[in-house]
């Protein structure tokens, strides 16, 4: 073999292994933006969103993860996580955001933390905005995995824009089952509305808020002694003055006060203090003046949310000769039985959450109980909050005890929490190519079978 033909050979073999190295260097490239490690690609409307894996738009050294939706969209990046039931973890990760825009004002869609398919999720934002740290915490109840998302969207409605998202920590907090509950009142002394065309104006009087004091005070002797001192509260009387400017409304209901409502409003204040729940105090109609926002039957309003923590409206009145939140001997010795209802309603649904198989709230004629002169319902109560509801089987039933430490996720469960690996962000050519090989079957998979459920 002569030394030239070795010497062409080898040069030849090095011009091979070039090619096919920026061969490799180009598709490795032009793939890159499109692994996005173990998180998965999913949208409401199928192919209006793109999804980048941005390196260029970046909080530190890390990539971020891009959204952008220029038709209205609920999209989102997720990743289905073990946890163990009954404890709390938190999310956090830096977002940035450009032209974040709502289809429909007061839905909380924008750039958000959820879990997919739950109304749970952190707060959304919208407009342009720098990189700022976005925080979720949640509760797994009674789950064994979550699809932890990164959306531009929301359940219950779309976005336009771009969102990016990076830095992502999940921590395991620790759980407290301490039965000390933390409330808040919040008093508000208007509501200013403009329901189809009419503008709507109430107000409070002193003798509303005097009476919605003092029913706390009530409300909080109350629950210790009908939950048989399986629990105890401390609250806060906050009024707020400025005026509630927007309401809900449902065909069930009728209108009432929304978290979404009040958030602006109230913000401050929760995030100065961790409640386990929220009363929302509010006038809706004042006979004397000839004003009603229509309700549907509704004195009390429970069940519903603000981040985790349990949020009800109680509604005053319209008639101010009404009774039912004023103590007196020979008419009601009862006035704090629709705050107690209410609360009732949040904690039905934590175990019905977890779980648990209980009787209504609303069932009482269903057992036998029935409405009494001065207290009403106030045995019901008694029994169901201490589980002496008996069955046609003899069995006692009623709110299991461990409801009284089933609170809220918040930060003092995290003074000492464990840090777990979210992402392990493997970007290796034969990483990238294997998952970019799987995934299309997978996200196809996956969207057939969730695509997102949720209410538009």
């Amino acid at each position: 073999m002569s030394k030239r033909y070795t010497i062409s050979r080898t040069l030849s073999t090095i011009i091979l292994l070039i090619i096919i190295g920026s061969l490799i260097n180009y598709i490795y490239l032009k793939i890159k933006p499109y692994y996005f490690v173990d998180l998965v690609r999913a949208e409401y409307n199928y192919g209006l969103s793109e999804f980048i894996k941005d390196f260029e738009v970046k909080y530190n050294e890390n990539a971020s993860f891009r959204i952008s939706s220029t038709s209205y969209n609920d999209a989102m990046y997720y990743k289905t996580i073990e946890v163990t039931p009954n404890t709390p973890y938190r999310v956090t990760c830096m977002v940035k955001t450009e032209n974040v825009i709502a289809e429909n004002e007061g839905t909380g869609a924008g750039a958000q933390m959820c879990i997919a398919d739950t109304v749970e999720r952190s707060k959304s934002i919208i407009g342009t905005n720098e990189w700022q740290k976005l925080e979720f915490m949640f509760n797994s109840k009674n789950r064994t995995s979550v699809d932890i998302a990164f959306r531009l969207g929301g359940y219950d409605g779309n976005c336009i824009g771009t969102a990016w998202f990076t830095d992502f920590n999940l921590e395991l907090g620790a759980v407290n089952e301490n039965t000390q509950w933390n409330f808040a009142c919040f008093i508000f002394d208007n509501i200013n509305v403009n329901l189809q065309g009419e503008n709507i104006y109430l107000q409070m009087s002193e003798e509303d808020k005097t009476k919605a004091k003092q029913n706390m005070e009530r409300f909080k002797t109350s629950c210790r002694e009908l939950s048989g001192y399986q629990m105890s509260l401390n609250y806060d009387i906050i009024e707020i003055q400025e005026p509630i400017t927007q309401i809900s409304y449902d065909d069930k209901n009728g209108y009432y006060v929304s978290p979404k409502n009040v958030e602006n409003l109230i913000d401050k204040y929760v995030e100065e203090k961790e409640y386990d729940h929220i009363f929302a105090v509010i006038r809706m109609g004042d006979a004397t003046k000839n004003i009603e926002i229509p309700v549907y039957d509704w004195i009390g309003l429970g069940g519903m949310d603000y981040y985790g923590i349990g949020f009800s409206n109680i509604r005053l009145p319209n008639d101010n000769s009404n009774y039912i939140y004023t103590y007196a001997e020979n008419i009601n010795t009862f006035p704090e039985e629709v705050y107690i209802h209410e609360f009732l309603h949040s904690l039905e649904r934590n175990l019905q959450e977890y779980g648990y198989d209980i009787p209504a709230l609303h069932d009482y004629e269903k057992y036998n109980y029935m409405s009494e002169e001065l207290v009403r319902y106030k045995k019901w109560y008694s029994d169901y909050m201490q589980c002496r509801i008996e069955n046609e089987n003899g069995e006692l039933i009623g709110l299991d005890p461990i409801v009284y430490t089933i609170k809220p996720a918040k930060k003092s469960n995290f003074i000492y929490s464990m840090e777990i690996e979210f992402i392990n962000e493997k970007d290796d050519f034969i990483s990238i190519m294997k998952y970019l090989l799987n995934r299309n079957e997978r996200e196809k998979n996956i969207l057939e079978e969730k695509n997102v459920q949720k209410e538009i």
